[in-house]
């Protein structure tokens, strides 16, 4: 399975106690790098959420976020922090007095972090349960990398084939290409075969008609091509590998068009390099 590092899941929980929302999204990067953002009262949770995440993701730039709204009504033992919500209170009607408008609503301040307070075992019921929550966030969001990751390994297949009708192009023109490189070599050395010893003037048309031979190119990128495949066919995090393919096929591209002795082949080394740049940026997001 391949993997996008682009994705997103959320997961809403209700219970007795309140109402947790929890969200998670990833872009690309080169490495695994977390960032988990968190209601006070349950900071506790942040390393058992990072140790999960690094357990099964490898790549990418993954941000966390938890939305948790008390309910008031609830029954689980729950307890207000008089001292806080006092201070809160306080504050509030000081700034109403200062700006002249605004009231005190009961139930925002009842939603301030750290005013509800729970008993240590209440916390500790409410804590698995939002991890059970969380576990299915994240089994959400590999489902989501993993469906991104499927359409971008298609994408990527469909330019492996163009690359290969490329290649059976260029493969179908060059004897013709080469017998007119020839053709056009000896009609040149001829004009000027009265200054040029006859064994000078074979090695040249040997080494000029060897320069302008991109066969074994073509066998390379065929190879290429079937490597880039069974690496897609394998999954996981391969996106490190499919990068260093990239540079293999722009060498050989690079080395086509270098080489190039007509112009079905020159257009055939731009529209590889094309093809070739279209599955390194997609392959950018893989894992």
């Amino acid at each position: 399975m391949i993997y996008s590092m682009t994705a997103y899941a959320r997961n809403e929980q209700k219970s007795d106690t309140g109402t947790a929302v929890w969200e998670i999204r990833s872009v690309n990067q080169r490495f695994l790098e977390t960032f988990i953002r968190l209601p006070e009262q349950f900071r506790s949770l942040e390393p058992i959420i990072r140790e999960r995440l690094r357990k099964q993701l490898q790549r990418g730039k993954v941000e966390v976020n938890l939305r948790f709204t008390a309910n008031p009504a609830s029954d689980s033992g729950q307890q207000i922090n008089k001292t806080l919500a006092k201070q809160i209170i306080d504050n509030a009607k000081w700034i109403a007095e200062v700006s002249g408008s605004g009231e005190i609503n009961p139930l925002d301040v009842l939603k301030w972090p750290g005013v509800m307070e729970a008993q240590e075992s209440d916390m500790d019921a409410l804590n698995a349960e939002l991890m059970t929550g969380f576990d299915q966030l994240v089994t959400d969001f590999i489902q989501a990398r993993a469906s991104e990751g499927e359409n971008l390994k298609g994408m990527i297949v469909q330019r492996l084939d163009a690359i290969t009708e490329q290649a059976v192009t260029v493969t179908a023109v060059l004897p013709e290409a080469l017998k007119w490189q020839k053709q056009r070599l000896h009609t040149r050395l001829e004009e000027i075969k009265s200054d040029l010893d006859p064994a000078r003037m074979e090695q040249e048309m040997v080494f000029l008609a060897q320069k302008s031979d991109v066969a074994e190119e073509l066998d390379r990128l065929d190879s290429h091509v079937k490597e880039t495949n069974k690496i897609l066919k394998k999954g996981g995090a391969c996106g490190r590998r499919l990068d260093f393919m990239m540079q293999e096929f722009n060498r050989e591209a690079n080395t086509l068009g270098s080489k190039s002795i007509s112009a079905e082949i020159t257009n055939a080394a731009v529209e590889l390099k094309v093809l070739i740049e279209q599955m390194r940026e997609q392959i950018q997001n893989i894992e």
